[in-house]
């Protein structure tokens, strides 16, 4: 996990400016991959008692916005934050815990972004996510 004078030259890095929620922001979503937004607000609160929930709230949208963060929202969920961007990922979900966890790209080289008819769209991410029951629900049902 990046140090907060990392998380600070990402920041730099995408010309925002550096502000304490935000490396704060920034390593909770490192640290807690997939969580949502009260999670991360906790996490924040650890560092930065007295930080609102907008400085949250717009932090997460900023960094969003900028490509340092992303966010999914799977059916029936709240959205969900995590740092890892840009590579195309895909995600499984255990339909008894909710646990999320990442997976790569099926086959080869994103193979999910040749749609079979792209109605002229000029396609650069896909959103796939498989369903099922993880490993410490499946112990616990049989």
């Amino acid at each position: 996990m990046p140090d907060a004078d990392e998380l600070s030259e990402f920041l730099r890095g995408s010309d925002l400016r550096v502000t304490r929620p935000r490396v704060a922001v920034l390593s909770a979503v490192y640290e807690l991959p997939h969580a949502s937004t009260d999670v991360l607000l906790e996490a924040v609160r650890t560092e930065l008692p007295d930080v609102s929930h907008q400085a949250v709230y717009d932090s997460l949208h900023t960094l969003t916005a900028a490509g340092l963060i992303r966010r999914i929202q799977p059916s029936g969920s709240v959205a969900r934050y995590e740092s890892r961007t840009g590579d195309n990922h895909h995600h499984v979900i255990c339909r008894h815990c909710g646990s999320i966890a990442d997976v790569d790209c099926a086959v080869g080289e994103t193979p999910c972004l040749t749609a079979m008819d792209d109605h002229g769209f000029t396609i650069d991410e896909a959103e796939v996510i498989y369903w099922g029951t993880c490993p410490t629900c499946s112990n616990h049902l049989s």
